[in-house]
Protein backbone atom coordinates (compact mmCIF):
# COMPACT_ATOMS: atom_id res chain seq x y z
CA UNK A 1 0.00 0.00 0.00
CA UNK A 2 0.89 3.32 -0.46
CA UNK A 3 0.43 6.39 2.30
CA UNK A 4 -2.80 6.97 1.04
CA UNK A 5 -3.97 3.64 1.39
CA UNK A 6 -2.43 3.16 4.46
CA UNK A 7 -4.50 6.42 5.81
CA UNK A 8 -7.57 5.04 4.53
CA UNK A 9 -6.83 1.73 5.98
CA UNK A 10 -6.84 3.59 9.16
CA UNK A 11 -10.30 4.09 8.75
CA UNK A 12 -12.17 1.73 6.19
CA UNK A 13 -9.56 -1.45 5.68
CA UNK A 14 -11.76 -3.13 3.50
CA UNK A 15 -11.65 0.12 1.00
CA UNK A 16 -8.09 0.45 1.37
CA UNK A 17 -7.50 -3.40 0.22
CA UNK A 18 -9.92 -3.34 -2.57
CA UNK A 19 -8.27 0.02 -3.29
CA UNK A 20 -4.56 -1.41 -3.84
CA UNK A 21 -6.54 -4.84 -5.51
CA UNK A 22 -7.48 -2.87 -8.15
CA UNK A 23 -4.43 -0.40 -8.81
CA UNK A 24 -1.94 -3.74 -8.60
CA UNK A 25 -4.70 -4.99 -11.85
CA UNK A 26 -4.47 -1.45 -13.75
CA UNK A 27 -0.58 -1.79 -13.49
CA UNK A 28 -0.04 -5.44 -14.32
CA UNK A 29 0.67 -6.26 -18.03
CA UNK A 30 -2.49 -5.75 -19.92
CA UNK A 31 -1.99 -9.00 -22.29
CA UNK A 32 -1.88 -10.87 -18.76
CA UNK A 33 -5.54 -9.67 -17.87
CA UNK A 34 -8.61 -11.56 -19.83
CA UNK A 35 -11.11 -9.78 -21.09
CA UNK A 36 -13.93 -10.01 -23.62
CA UNK A 37 -11.36 -8.87 -26.85
CA UNK A 38 -8.88 -11.17 -25.08
CA UNK A 39 -9.29 -14.91 -23.52
CA UNK A 40 -5.27 -14.78 -22.83
CA UNK A 41 -5.24 -18.85 -23.54
CA UNK A 42 -2.40 -20.69 -21.10
CA UNK A 43 -0.75 -23.59 -21.25
CA UNK A 44 0.44 -24.82 -17.56
CA UNK A 45 1.25 -28.11 -18.27
CA UNK A 46 4.97 -29.63 -18.40
CA UNK A 47 6.93 -30.39 -21.85
CA UNK A 48 6.08 -34.01 -21.19
CA UNK A 49 2.52 -33.98 -20.52
CA UNK A 50 1.98 -31.42 -23.46
CA UNK A 51 3.48 -34.00 -25.54
CA UNK A 52 1.98 -37.04 -23.95
CA UNK A 53 -1.63 -35.37 -24.46
CA UNK A 54 -1.62 -34.42 -28.04
CA UNK A 55 2.05 -35.79 -29.34
CA UNK A 56 0.09 -38.74 -31.18
CA UNK A 57 -2.72 -36.79 -32.53
CA UNK A 58 -0.45 -34.49 -33.81
CA UNK A 59 1.73 -37.25 -35.64
CA UNK A 60 -1.17 -38.60 -37.30
CA UNK A 61 -2.69 -35.36 -38.64
CA UNK A 62 0.97 -34.49 -40.27
CA UNK A 63 0.95 -38.03 -41.91
CA UNK A 64 -2.49 -37.50 -43.20
CA UNK A 65 -1.60 -34.17 -45.02
CA UNK A 66 1.67 -35.72 -46.01
CA UNK A 67 -0.25 -38.99 -47.66
CA UNK A 68 -3.15 -36.53 -49.28
CA UNK A 69 -2.47 -32.91 -49.66
CA UNK A 70 0.16 -31.45 -52.16
CA UNK A 71 1.45 -28.44 -50.08
CA UNK A 72 2.35 -30.61 -47.19
CA UNK A 73 4.32 -33.40 -49.67
CA UNK A 74 6.21 -30.00 -51.54
CA UNK A 75 7.35 -28.46 -48.08
CA UNK A 76 8.57 -32.13 -46.68
CA UNK A 77 10.61 -32.54 -50.11
CA UNK A 78 11.37 -29.12 -50.25
CA UNK A 79 13.46 -29.55 -47.06
CA UNK A 80 14.94 -32.74 -47.58
CA UNK A 81 16.79 -31.12 -51.17
CA UNK A 82 17.59 -28.32 -48.80
CA UNK A 83 18.47 -30.13 -45.25
CA UNK A 84 19.48 -33.32 -46.83
CA UNK A 85 19.73 -33.16 -50.32
CA UNK A 86 20.17 -35.78 -53.27
CA UNK A 87 23.56 -37.13 -52.41
CA UNK A 88 22.50 -37.24 -48.82
CA UNK A 89 25.28 -35.36 -45.89
CA UNK A 90 28.73 -35.85 -47.36
CA UNK A 91 31.49 -36.12 -45.23
CA UNK A 92 35.18 -35.75 -45.48
CA UNK A 93 37.15 -37.60 -43.10
CA UNK A 94 40.32 -35.36 -41.78
CA UNK A 95 42.71 -37.66 -39.93
CA UNK A 96 45.92 -36.09 -39.12
CA UNK A 97 49.78 -37.02 -38.58
CA UNK A 98 51.51 -36.25 -35.48
CA UNK A 99 52.80 -32.87 -36.75
CA UNK A 100 49.05 -32.22 -37.19
CA UNK A 101 48.50 -32.15 -40.85
CA UNK A 102 46.24 -34.11 -43.23
CA UNK A 103 47.04 -37.39 -44.03
CA UNK A 104 45.89 -37.55 -47.33
CA UNK A 105 46.57 -41.24 -48.30
CA UNK A 106 44.59 -42.33 -45.38
CA UNK A 107 42.00 -40.02 -45.92
CA UNK A 108 41.06 -41.42 -49.49
CA UNK A 109 40.99 -45.05 -48.25
CA UNK A 110 38.29 -44.10 -45.15
CA UNK A 111 36.53 -42.43 -48.30
CA UNK A 112 36.90 -45.50 -50.26
CA UNK A 113 35.59 -47.48 -47.23
CA UNK A 114 32.59 -45.17 -46.39
CA UNK A 115 31.20 -44.69 -49.75
CA UNK A 116 31.09 -48.87 -49.94
CA UNK A 117 29.69 -48.81 -46.91
CA UNK A 118 27.08 -46.31 -48.06
CA UNK A 119 25.38 -48.63 -50.32
CA UNK A 120 23.72 -50.70 -48.26
CA UNK A 121 24.19 -49.02 -44.54
CA UNK A 122 20.48 -50.12 -43.23
CA UNK A 123 19.67 -53.68 -42.21
CA UNK A 124 16.92 -54.34 -44.66
CA UNK A 125 19.78 -53.52 -47.29
CA UNK A 126 16.52 -51.71 -49.77
CA UNK A 127 17.82 -48.07 -49.38
CA UNK A 128 21.55 -46.47 -49.80
CA UNK A 129 22.65 -43.81 -47.41
CA UNK A 130 21.18 -40.91 -48.91
CA UNK A 131 17.69 -42.86 -49.43
CA UNK A 132 18.13 -43.54 -45.60
CA UNK A 133 18.74 -39.91 -44.32
CA UNK A 134 15.93 -38.05 -46.64
CA UNK A 135 13.43 -40.41 -45.16
CA UNK A 136 14.91 -40.11 -41.86
CA UNK A 137 14.69 -36.40 -41.69
CA UNK A 138 10.85 -36.77 -43.62
CA UNK A 139 9.98 -39.13 -40.62
CA UNK A 140 11.72 -36.60 -38.05
CA UNK A 141 9.86 -33.52 -39.38
CA UNK A 142 6.57 -34.87 -39.91
CA UNK A 143 5.94 -37.36 -36.82
CA UNK A 144 8.07 -34.84 -34.48
CA UNK A 145 10.45 -38.33 -33.54
CA UNK A 146 12.52 -40.95 -35.20
CA UNK A 147 14.45 -43.59 -34.01
CA UNK A 148 17.76 -45.31 -35.04
CA UNK A 149 19.09 -48.68 -33.58
CA UNK A 150 22.78 -48.90 -34.12
CA UNK A 151 23.45 -53.16 -35.14
CA UNK A 152 27.14 -53.62 -34.22
CA UNK A 153 29.21 -56.74 -34.63
CA UNK A 154 27.70 -60.07 -35.53
CA UNK A 155 24.13 -60.47 -35.17
CA UNK A 156 21.83 -63.95 -36.10
CA UNK A 157 20.54 -63.54 -39.38
CA UNK A 158 22.13 -60.47 -40.47
CA UNK A 159 24.53 -60.11 -43.37
CA UNK A 160 26.21 -56.84 -42.98
CA UNK A 161 27.04 -54.94 -46.24
CA UNK A 162 30.92 -54.61 -46.00
CA UNK A 163 33.77 -55.75 -43.56
CA UNK A 164 32.84 -52.58 -41.48
CA UNK A 165 30.41 -54.42 -39.22
CA UNK A 166 27.63 -51.60 -38.38
CA UNK A 167 23.75 -51.80 -39.52
CA UNK A 168 21.16 -49.29 -39.13
CA UNK A 169 17.73 -49.62 -37.96
CA UNK A 170 15.10 -47.06 -38.55
CA UNK A 171 12.05 -46.90 -36.39
CA UNK A 172 9.56 -45.02 -36.79
CA UNK A 173 8.00 -43.00 -33.43
CA UNK A 174 4.81 -45.53 -33.24
CA UNK A 175 7.77 -48.33 -32.36
CA UNK A 176 8.65 -46.67 -29.01
CA UNK A 177 5.18 -46.16 -27.10
CA UNK A 178 4.18 -43.13 -24.60
CA UNK A 179 3.89 -45.71 -21.68
CA UNK A 180 4.12 -44.34 -17.85
CA UNK A 181 6.20 -45.56 -15.56
CA UNK A 182 4.55 -47.95 -13.24
CA UNK A 183 5.87 -46.82 -9.73
CA UNK A 184 8.79 -44.27 -9.00
CA UNK A 185 12.06 -46.51 -8.98
CA UNK A 186 11.32 -47.69 -12.40
CA UNK A 187 12.18 -43.84 -14.27
CA UNK A 188 10.67 -44.89 -17.15
CA UNK A 189 8.44 -41.88 -19.15
CA UNK A 190 6.92 -41.99 -22.30
CA UNK A 191 9.01 -45.08 -23.39
CA UNK A 192 12.19 -44.01 -22.40
CA UNK A 193 14.55 -45.27 -19.27
CA UNK A 194 16.20 -42.13 -17.37
CA UNK A 195 18.30 -41.83 -14.76
CA UNK A 196 18.39 -39.09 -11.52
CA UNK A 197 19.82 -36.52 -13.92
CA UNK A 198 17.30 -36.96 -16.89
CA UNK A 199 19.61 -38.91 -19.07
CA UNK A 200 18.12 -41.59 -21.15
CA UNK A 201 19.61 -45.21 -20.58
CA UNK A 202 17.21 -47.49 -21.95
CA UNK A 203 14.61 -47.37 -24.39
CA UNK A 204 10.84 -49.78 -24.67
CA UNK A 205 10.91 -50.61 -27.94
CA UNK A 206 8.20 -52.97 -29.98
CA UNK A 207 9.54 -55.14 -31.76
CA UNK A 208 6.92 -54.83 -34.98
CA UNK A 209 4.54 -52.03 -35.76
CA UNK A 210 1.57 -51.82 -33.38
CA UNK A 211 -0.52 -51.30 -35.85
CA UNK A 212 0.58 -53.86 -38.18
CA UNK A 213 -2.04 -56.45 -39.80
CA UNK A 214 0.62 -59.13 -40.29
CA UNK A 215 1.95 -59.47 -36.54
CA UNK A 216 -1.01 -59.63 -34.25
CA UNK A 217 1.12 -59.03 -31.23
CA UNK A 218 3.99 -57.11 -30.38
CA UNK A 219 6.14 -57.74 -27.64
CA UNK A 220 8.78 -55.10 -26.55
CA UNK A 221 12.21 -55.19 -25.81
CA UNK A 222 14.62 -53.28 -23.99
CA UNK A 223 17.47 -51.33 -25.98
CA UNK A 224 20.28 -49.48 -24.24
CA UNK A 225 20.48 -45.71 -25.12
CA UNK A 226 24.01 -46.19 -26.74
CA UNK A 227 22.69 -48.32 -29.15
CA UNK A 228 20.01 -45.86 -30.27
CA UNK A 229 19.92 -42.56 -32.24
CA UNK A 230 16.91 -40.74 -31.09
CA UNK A 231 15.74 -37.32 -33.71
CA UNK A 232 13.54 -35.45 -32.00
CA UNK A 233 12.18 -31.97 -32.21
CA UNK A 234 11.70 -30.93 -29.41
CA UNK A 235 10.37 -27.08 -28.58
CA UNK A 236 10.72 -26.89 -24.65
CA UNK A 237 13.52 -28.03 -22.23
CA UNK A 238 13.22 -31.48 -20.41
CA UNK A 239 10.87 -32.49 -23.15
CA UNK A 240 11.52 -36.09 -24.03
CA UNK A 241 9.34 -36.68 -27.03
CA UNK A 242 9.13 -34.77 -30.33
CA UNK A 243 6.38 -32.88 -31.98
CA UNK A 244 6.09 -32.86 -35.55
CA UNK A 245 7.10 -29.31 -37.28
CA UNK A 246 3.84 -29.25 -38.40
CA UNK A 247 1.91 -28.39 -34.90
CA UNK A 248 1.70 -24.51 -35.58
CA UNK A 249 0.01 -24.97 -39.34
CA UNK A 250 -1.79 -28.06 -39.16
CA UNK A 251 -5.26 -25.96 -38.48
CA UNK A 252 -4.67 -23.51 -41.63
CA UNK A 253 -3.20 -26.15 -43.75
CA UNK A 254 -6.67 -28.34 -42.97
CA UNK A 255 -8.15 -24.78 -43.81
CA UNK A 256 -6.43 -23.90 -47.06
CA UNK A 257 -7.32 -27.68 -48.47
CA UNK A 258 -11.25 -27.70 -47.55
CA UNK A 259 -11.49 -24.25 -48.92
CA UNK A 260 -9.48 -24.77 -52.28
CA UNK A 261 -11.68 -28.00 -52.95
CA UNK A 262 -14.76 -26.27 -52.17
CA UNK A 263 -13.41 -23.39 -54.30
CA UNK A 264 -13.08 -26.55 -57.42
CA UNK A 265 -16.58 -27.97 -56.67
CA UNK A 266 -17.86 -24.59 -56.91
CA UNK A 267 -16.05 -23.69 -60.46
CA UNK A 268 -17.04 -27.23 -61.67
CA UNK A 269 -20.42 -26.73 -61.26
CA UNK A 270 -20.34 -23.47 -62.68
CA UNK A 271 -18.51 -24.89 -65.98
CA UNK A 272 -21.38 -27.39 -66.62
CA UNK A 273 -24.11 -24.90 -66.53
CA UNK A 274 -24.80 -23.37 -69.49
CA UNK A 275 -27.83 -21.65 -70.14
CA UNK A 276 -31.23 -21.57 -69.07
CA UNK A 277 -34.67 -20.95 -70.55
CA UNK A 278 -37.12 -18.55 -68.37
CA UNK A 279 -40.46 -18.53 -68.83
CA UNK A 280 -43.68 -16.32 -68.42
CA UNK A 281 -46.55 -16.60 -65.90
CA UNK A 282 -48.14 -19.80 -65.53
CA UNK A 283 -51.15 -19.12 -67.84
CA UNK A 284 -48.35 -19.39 -70.58
CA UNK A 285 -47.87 -22.93 -70.56
CA UNK A 286 -49.22 -25.85 -70.08
CA UNK A 287 -48.87 -27.50 -66.80
CA UNK A 288 -49.31 -31.32 -65.27
CA UNK A 289 -49.96 -33.86 -67.22
CA UNK A 290 -51.53 -32.20 -70.18
CA UNK A 291 -47.96 -31.02 -70.78
CA UNK A 292 -46.54 -33.31 -73.94
CA UNK A 293 -43.38 -35.65 -73.89
CA UNK A 294 -41.22 -32.96 -75.74
CA UNK A 295 -41.86 -30.23 -73.52
CA UNK A 296 -41.25 -32.10 -70.43
CA UNK A 297 -37.58 -33.38 -71.72
CA UNK A 298 -36.03 -30.66 -73.84
CA UNK A 299 -32.32 -31.50 -75.34
CA UNK A 300 -30.62 -29.46 -76.92
CA UNK A 301 -27.10 -29.51 -78.41
CA UNK A 302 -24.87 -26.99 -77.68
CA UNK A 303 -22.22 -26.04 -80.66
CA UNK A 304 -19.81 -23.29 -81.22
CA UNK A 305 -21.75 -20.35 -83.13
CA UNK A 306 -24.96 -22.24 -82.85
CA UNK A 307 -28.13 -20.14 -83.32
CA UNK A 308 -30.65 -21.28 -80.86
CA UNK A 309 -34.80 -20.67 -82.07
CA UNK A 310 -36.62 -23.48 -80.31
CA UNK A 311 -38.33 -20.71 -77.65
CA UNK A 312 -41.93 -20.98 -76.83
CA UNK A 313 -44.48 -18.57 -76.86
CA UNK A 314 -43.69 -16.81 -73.51
CA UNK A 315 -39.93 -18.13 -72.79
CA UNK A 316 -36.98 -16.17 -72.71
CA UNK A 317 -32.93 -17.36 -72.89
CA UNK A 318 -30.94 -16.39 -69.69
CA UNK A 319 -27.52 -17.21 -69.66
CA UNK A 320 -25.46 -18.37 -66.78
CA UNK A 321 -22.40 -16.24 -65.73
CA UNK A 322 -19.84 -17.46 -63.41
CA UNK A 323 -18.16 -16.41 -61.33
CA UNK A 324 -15.57 -18.93 -60.45
CA UNK A 325 -12.87 -19.33 -59.65
CA UNK A 326 -12.81 -16.71 -56.99
CA UNK A 327 -10.66 -13.66 -58.39
CA UNK A 328 -9.23 -13.17 -54.78
CA UNK A 329 -8.38 -16.79 -54.22
CA UNK A 330 -4.58 -16.17 -55.61
CA UNK A 331 -3.93 -13.62 -52.88
CA UNK A 332 -5.58 -15.14 -50.06
CA UNK A 333 -4.11 -18.65 -50.53
CA UNK A 334 -0.52 -16.97 -51.38
CA UNK A 335 -0.96 -15.13 -47.66
CA UNK A 336 -2.38 -17.90 -46.05
CA UNK A 337 1.19 -19.90 -47.69
CA UNK A 338 3.41 -16.97 -46.19
CA UNK A 339 1.99 -18.11 -42.85
CA UNK A 340 2.93 -21.74 -43.24
CA UNK A 341 6.42 -20.84 -44.45
CA UNK A 342 7.09 -18.90 -41.22
CA UNK A 343 6.07 -21.43 -39.20
CA UNK A 344 7.87 -24.27 -40.91
CA UNK A 345 11.21 -22.90 -41.11
CA UNK A 346 10.55 -23.03 -45.06
CA UNK A 347 10.47 -20.20 -47.44
CA UNK A 348 7.57 -19.04 -48.99
CA UNK A 349 8.86 -19.25 -53.13
CA UNK A 350 10.16 -22.83 -52.71
CA UNK A 351 6.45 -23.84 -51.10
CA UNK A 352 4.31 -21.07 -53.27
CA UNK A 353 6.57 -22.35 -56.12
CA UNK A 354 6.26 -18.70 -57.07
CA UNK A 355 10.06 -16.62 -57.91
CA UNK A 356 8.81 -13.29 -59.22
CA UNK A 357 11.18 -10.80 -58.21
CA UNK A 358 14.40 -8.81 -58.75
CA UNK A 359 17.49 -10.61 -58.68
CA UNK A 360 18.03 -8.55 -55.24
CA UNK A 361 15.34 -9.74 -53.12
CA UNK A 362 15.16 -13.56 -54.70
CA UNK A 363 18.50 -13.70 -52.98
CA UNK A 364 17.54 -11.92 -49.78
CA UNK A 365 14.94 -14.15 -49.62
CA UNK A 366 17.04 -17.31 -50.51
CA UNK A 367 19.16 -15.74 -47.94
CA UNK A 368 16.99 -15.68 -44.96
CA UNK A 369 15.50 -18.98 -45.78
CA UNK A 370 18.98 -21.05 -45.97
CA UNK A 371 19.26 -19.74 -42.26
CA UNK A 372 16.09 -22.11 -41.41
CA UNK A 373 17.34 -24.43 -43.60
CA UNK A 374 21.00 -24.26 -41.89
CA UNK A 375 19.55 -24.80 -38.59
CA UNK A 376 18.04 -27.93 -39.60
CA UNK A 377 21.15 -29.10 -41.16
CA UNK A 378 22.82 -28.34 -37.92
CA UNK A 379 20.92 -30.58 -35.61
CA UNK A 380 20.58 -33.73 -38.38
CA UNK A 381 24.17 -33.35 -38.51
CA UNK A 382 24.34 -33.37 -34.52
CA UNK A 383 21.79 -35.92 -34.29
CA UNK A 384 22.80 -37.90 -36.87
CA UNK A 385 25.20 -38.25 -39.49
CA UNK A 386 27.81 -37.35 -36.35
CA UNK A 387 27.32 -40.24 -33.77
CA UNK A 388 26.74 -42.65 -37.06
CA UNK A 389 30.38 -41.80 -38.25
CA UNK A 390 31.55 -42.10 -35.46
CA UNK A 391 30.50 -45.33 -34.11
CA UNK A 392 31.38 -46.48 -38.32
CA UNK A 393 34.92 -45.48 -37.00
CA UNK A 394 34.92 -47.38 -34.10
CA UNK A 395 34.06 -50.53 -36.11
CA UNK A 396 36.68 -49.18 -38.69
CA UNK A 397 38.94 -50.01 -35.81
CA UNK A 398 37.99 -53.48 -34.88
CA UNK A 399 37.09 -54.68 -38.82
CA UNK A 400 40.96 -55.54 -39.32
CA UNK A 401 41.62 -53.10 -41.90
CA UNK A 402 45.11 -51.63 -41.55
CA UNK A 403 45.54 -48.16 -40.31
CA UNK A 404 49.32 -46.14 -40.88
CA UNK A 405 51.39 -46.20 -37.65
CA UNK A 406 52.19 -42.17 -38.84
CA UNK A 407 48.26 -41.74 -37.82
CA UNK A 408 47.04 -40.02 -34.79
CA UNK A 409 44.83 -41.72 -33.58
CA UNK A 410 42.86 -39.07 -31.42
CA UNK A 411 41.95 -37.67 -35.29
CA UNK A 412 40.24 -40.66 -36.61
CA UNK A 413 37.05 -39.07 -35.59
CA UNK A 414 37.89 -35.66 -37.21
CA UNK A 415 35.38 -35.09 -40.14
CA UNK A 416 33.91 -32.21 -42.09
CA UNK A 417 29.92 -32.80 -42.68
CA UNK A 418 28.69 -30.68 -46.17
CA UNK A 419 25.56 -30.45 -46.44
CA UNK A 420 23.22 -28.89 -49.66
CA UNK A 421 24.52 -25.41 -50.04
CA UNK A 422 22.68 -22.39 -51.05
CA UNK A 423 22.07 -22.39 -54.86
CA UNK A 424 23.48 -19.53 -57.02
CA UNK A 425 20.94 -17.39 -58.84
CA UNK A 426 23.38 -15.62 -60.60
CA UNK A 427 26.63 -17.67 -61.64
CA UNK A 428 28.75 -15.16 -62.74
CA UNK A 429 28.23 -13.06 -60.05
CA UNK A 430 28.45 -15.24 -57.56
CA UNK A 431 31.69 -17.14 -59.23
CA UNK A 432 32.98 -12.99 -59.53
CA UNK A 433 32.55 -12.49 -55.70
CA UNK A 434 33.92 -15.81 -55.05
CA UNK A 435 37.10 -15.27 -57.04
CA UNK A 436 37.45 -11.67 -55.46
CA UNK A 437 37.13 -12.97 -51.85
CA UNK A 438 40.26 -16.03 -52.35
CA UNK A 439 42.15 -13.28 -54.26
CA UNK A 440 42.05 -10.67 -51.47
CA UNK A 441 43.16 -13.36 -48.75
CA UNK A 442 39.51 -13.65 -46.89
CA UNK A 443 38.43 -17.38 -47.84
CA UNK A 444 39.96 -20.23 -49.43
CA UNK A 445 39.74 -22.35 -52.47
CA UNK A 446 38.43 -25.46 -50.01
CA UNK A 447 35.92 -22.87 -49.14
CA UNK A 448 34.92 -22.40 -52.60
CA UNK A 449 34.58 -26.03 -53.72
CA UNK A 450 32.14 -26.91 -50.78
CA UNK A 451 29.95 -23.40 -51.66
CA UNK A 452 29.16 -25.43 -54.38
CA UNK A 453 28.20 -28.39 -53.03
CA UNK A 454 31.61 -30.78 -53.70
CA UNK A 455 34.19 -32.61 -52.39
CA UNK A 456 37.37 -30.51 -52.28
CA UNK A 457 39.62 -33.90 -52.77
CA UNK A 458 37.53 -35.10 -55.25
CA UNK A 459 37.39 -31.27 -57.52
CA UNK A 460 41.50 -31.61 -56.61
CA UNK A 461 42.26 -34.97 -57.76
CA UNK A 462 40.01 -34.62 -61.29
CA UNK A 463 41.97 -31.17 -61.26
CA UNK A 464 44.98 -32.46 -61.58
CA UNK A 465 44.66 -35.55 -63.76
CA UNK A 466 43.13 -32.67 -66.40
CA UNK A 467 46.30 -30.54 -65.74
CA UNK A 468 48.55 -33.54 -65.89
CA UNK A 469 46.93 -34.89 -69.40
CA UNK A 470 46.82 -31.79 -71.50
CA UNK A 471 50.33 -30.95 -70.53
CA UNK A 472 51.20 -34.52 -71.73
CA UNK A 473 49.38 -34.54 -74.59
CA UNK A 474 50.39 -30.67 -75.75
CA UNK A 475 46.86 -30.00 -74.96
CA UNK A 476 46.82 -25.41 -74.04
CA UNK A 477 43.87 -24.18 -72.04
CA UNK A 478 43.20 -21.15 -70.10
CA UNK A 479 41.73 -23.22 -67.56
CA UNK A 480 45.28 -24.25 -66.24
CA UNK A 481 46.65 -20.61 -64.40
CA UNK A 482 50.28 -21.32 -65.81
CA UNK A 483 48.54 -20.47 -69.51
CA UNK A 484 47.45 -17.73 -68.33
CA UNK A 485 48.94 -14.48 -70.09
CA UNK A 486 47.93 -12.62 -67.00
CA UNK A 487 44.56 -10.99 -68.63
CA UNK A 488 42.67 -8.67 -65.98
CA UNK A 489 39.50 -10.54 -64.55
CA UNK A 490 36.26 -8.95 -65.65
CA UNK A 491 34.83 -7.63 -62.29
CA UNK A 492 31.75 -6.49 -61.69
CA UNK A 493 31.50 -2.73 -60.29
CA UNK A 494 28.82 -2.32 -57.19
CA UNK A 495 26.49 -0.14 -60.04
CA UNK A 496 26.73 -2.61 -63.01
CA UNK A 497 24.48 -5.77 -63.01
CA UNK A 498 26.33 -6.80 -66.22
CA UNK A 499 30.45 -7.44 -66.59
CA UNK A 500 32.09 -4.77 -68.50
CA UNK A 501 33.78 -5.29 -71.81
CA UNK A 502 37.22 -5.34 -72.43
CA UNK A 503 39.00 -2.29 -74.35
CA UNK A 504 39.58 -3.75 -77.56
CA UNK A 505 42.92 -2.29 -78.89
CA UNK A 506 43.48 0.17 -81.40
Amino acid sequence: MNLLEKGIALFSPGWASTRAKHRNLVNAYEAASPSRLHKAKKETQSADNAVFAGGVSLREQARWLDENHDIVIGILDKLEERVVGARGIQIEPQPLTFDGKLHEAFASTLSTWWSEWSIRPEVTGQYTRAEMERMLLRSALRDGEVFEQLVRGPVAGLNHATKIQLSIEMLEADFVPFTESLSESTQVQQGIEINSWGRPVAYSVYKYHPASTVRMTSGAKRVRAENMLHLAMRKRLHQKRGVSLLHGVITRLADIKDYEESERVAARIAAALGFYIKRGDAASWEQGDEQDEETKNRLFDISPGMIFDGLKPGEDLGMVESNRPNVHLYEFRNSQLRAVAGGTRSSYSSIARDYNGTYSSQRQELVEGFEGYNVLQNWFVGQHSRPIYRSWIDMFKLSGIPIPDDVDPASLYNAIYLGPVMPWIDPVKEALAWKAIVRGGAGTESEWIRARGQSTQEVRRQRLREIEYNREQGLIFDSDAANDSGAKSNELSDDDDEPPKKNKPD
